[in-house]
């Protein structure tokens, strides 16, 4: 019994040993570059930029193969972080790919008319979504990203999307450009009271 127990004990320490060498013998080493670009994206895996998921669409912009600018849940934010790393111009969002949400949204699903048939379930990239088949479904909100791929394989309707409520962690500070007609209004109004100002002033000095 003795070594019976023995040579199973050899047996384990010697498969642990080929397995850790072997691990460390034939390890792939990733694209540093593919890990920096996958981190900048959202993860939201909704195939809007025209590849699987956020992965995939990282090692295409490494390679070469895909642009910037073909992230709509990322949007212009997305862009320019993609530009700065990489050392390109930043440009618009590609239209084609779609466009960017001002107001993040999650899907809710509509309890009282789901009929349980799970097609959502296989739809959702994040598995966001939980429920069993002819049992009630339900969103997973903190999991979900907005991604709107659970929408069109239902065959009820019974799924929305609907705003994120702003918080804390997902509010985020406005573009500069958002300011601009409002900064121009101010340096107008200056500019006009310094030019009433000088005018005043005017007829004193002769």
């Amino acid at each position: 019994m003795l070594a019976a127990v023995l040579a199973l004990a050899g047996l384990a320490l010697a498969f642990g040993l080929l397995l850790g060498y072997a691990s460390i013998r034939f390890r792939v080493e990733g694209d540093p570059v593919v890990d920096q670009i996958d981190a900048i994206l959202p993860q939201t895996q909704c195939g809007q930029c025209g590849y699987p998921g956020c992965r995939p669409y990282a090692e295409a912009i490494a390679a070469g193969e895909a642009d910037i600018n073909q992230c709509p849940p990322g949007g212009e934010q997305t862009i320019q972080q993609l530009a700065d790393l990489l050392g390109r111009e930043p440009k618009p969002l590609n239209p084609e790919h779609g466009e960017e949400e001002e107001t993040p949204e999650v899907a809710i699903i509509d309890e009282n008319i789901c009929i349980g048939c799970t097609l959502c379930v296989q739809a959702c990239p994040v598995d966001a979504i939980v429920g069993a088949a002819k049992q009630m479904h339900t969103v997973i909100e903190t999991e979900c990203t907005g991604c709107e791929l659970c929408i069109e394989p239902c065959p009820v309707d019974c799924i929305y999307m609907v705003p994120v409520p702003e918080t804390p962690q997902t509010w985020r500070w406005p573009f500069p450009e958002l300011y601009t007609e409002e900064a121009e209004r101010s340096l107008a109004g200056i500019e006009a009271v310094g030019t009433d100002d000088a005018a005043a002033e005017a007829p004193h000095d002769r």
